[in-house]
């Protein structure tokens, strides 16, 4: 069970954070939550889907590591094979919270740092310190708030993202039948892509105001990044030989 907690520097001054990879840590997952300002950089590396959360019903952007549950191709041993570790799987333990801080007599909400210190990663004898000897954040906490903001104002972008594909038809559920090294058949299923007919069939005006948002940029990203299904079937296939 999580143990979320407002960081601070006096009772956690000597917590440290692993940041190495692996099963152990929480990284055997098989999909993470990605935004529009990260598709970038995500779609040279892993397909990009879309899933609906059964709870919530809202729909996400998601970076596909592997063909069924807690499978993570991309872990080998202690290693990531790839070049870049998508932000939400990067950013654990931490978490963004929030809290009300007075200012001349007004209270105002203040995004604020949260860990769990429950998570493996959590350590008091190795790792990266949290906080220099003699005060002060150290740089890998600095590192740490400069992406959970980046990841604050990404989600905040993605939802909004999200409600223009849903009110322009511009997703679609896809079932995907694979087929491995071994004979082995498999379905991908609960997932979405990008409605492509219906994104053609979009009016210049339309299309225009896409563009200008960066949406338009990051719909073709989507559709680019699926063709990471081929290298997600090669990491497969390695394991049957």
């Amino acid at each position: 069970m999580s143990k979320n907690v407002l960081l601070n520097s006096v009772e956690h001054r000597d917590l440290k954070v692993i940041t190495a990879r692996g099963a152990q840590y929480g990284d055997a997952v098989w999909f993470a939550v990605t935004f529009p300002k990260e598709f970038r950089t995500v779609q040279a590396h892993y397909p990009i889907f879309f899933h609906k959360d059964n709870k919530s019903n809202q729909f996400f952007a998601v970076t596909l590591f592997g063909f069924q549950d807690q499978e993570n191709l991309f872990l080998q041993q202690d290693n990531w094979r790839g070049c870049y570790v998508p932000l939400m799987l990067r950013r654990q333990p931490f978490l963004i919270g929030q809290q009300l801080v007075r200012e001349d007599g007004i209270e105002t909400p203040q995004r604020v740092i949260h860990i769990d210190l429950n998570n493996p990663r959590v350590s008091s004898t190795e790792g990266e310190a949290l906080f220099l000897p003699f005060g002060g954040s150290s740089p890998y906490l600095d590192e740490v708030a400069s992406m959970l903001e980046t990841i604050h104002h990404g989600m905040l972008d993605s939802k909004t993202f999200i409600d223009v594909l849903l009110e322009h038809q511009l997703l679609e559920s896809f079932t995907l039948d694979l087929t491995f090294s071994n004979g082995q058949k498999q379905q991908l299923a609960g997932f979405y892509t990008i409605h492509e007919e219906n994104l053609a069939a979009l009016e210049p005006e339309l299309l225009a105001q896409l563009h200008h948002k960066g949406y338009l940029q990051a719909i073709y990203m989507a559709i680019a990044s699926q063709s990471n299904i081929r290298h997600l079937l090669q990491l497969k296939n390695k394991q049957f030989e």
